[in-house]
Order: C-alpha cells, then structure tokens, then sequence
C-alpha cells in the first residue's frame, strides 16, 4: 500500500507557472504507474498525465501538452508536475493516483491509490 500527499498549489496569474509534488510513503513508488488527475469545480475528474514506473514513458491529455510535464524521482518517493502557461481554466483540485500497473493508464478506475489533492488557482 503507498499513501500519497500532494502539495505545492496555490494562486497563480495567468500565463504564471507552478509546480506541484506527490509525496510517496508506505511501498516504494518505483513500483507504480503514477499519474495526476484534476477536479474543476461543477466537472468530472480529468486526467492530466501520466509517468511509468521507471519514467521512460509519459503521456498527457491533449490540453496540457506542451506545458505541462510530468516527472518522477523515484529515490525520493516523489511524483512532480510542472505546470507552464496556466490559465484560468485549469483552476482545478489536482490530484496524484498510483496504479499498480506497467504501462501508462489514463483512465482513472485503473489507479488505486488517491491523495487527497491541492487546490490550484489560476486568476484571469
């Protein structure tokens, strides 16, 4: 089991950049796929991206690539995504998930563990 704790949201203006973290603890994170999922507020849960276990392989909805990174390091049980060009419409609770899986699911019924997400605010 591995329980996760984001951090690192807040406000931003737009066009601004921030970067928030995952942190891993319980079974050691290189064990995972991990991803990022968001919640706008009245709207469903979003996929964001994705990394594999061992951060070869990445994916991102189309929304966010070209800004948005996702990374991992894996001695430091810590899961990353920078977040460029933010508008206000990527307002939005992000969450990190970890999937017990080998390859780079985006769908979230395939992730089995949660955090308990950060708020991240983007004014106009």
């Amino acid at each position: 089991q591995v329980h996760l704790v984001e951090s690192g949201g807040g406000l931003v203006g737009a066009g601004g950049s921030l970067r928030v973290s995952c942190a891993a603890s319980g079974t050691p994170m290189s064990r995972y796929a991990m991803g990022w999922f968001r919640r706008a507020p009245g709207k469903d849960l979003e996929f964001v991206a994705v990394i594999s276990w061992s951060g070869d392989s990445t994916d991102y909805a189309d929304s966010m690539k070209g800004r948005f990174t996702i990374s991992r390091d894996n001695a430091k049980n810590t899961l990353y995504l920078q977040m460029n060009s933010l508008q206000p419409e990527d307002t939005a609770v992000y969450y990190c998930a970890a999937a017990i899986l080998h390859y780079t699911p985006t769908e979230s019924r395939y992730y089995n563990y949660w955090g308990q997400g950060t708020q991240v605010t983007v004014s106009s």
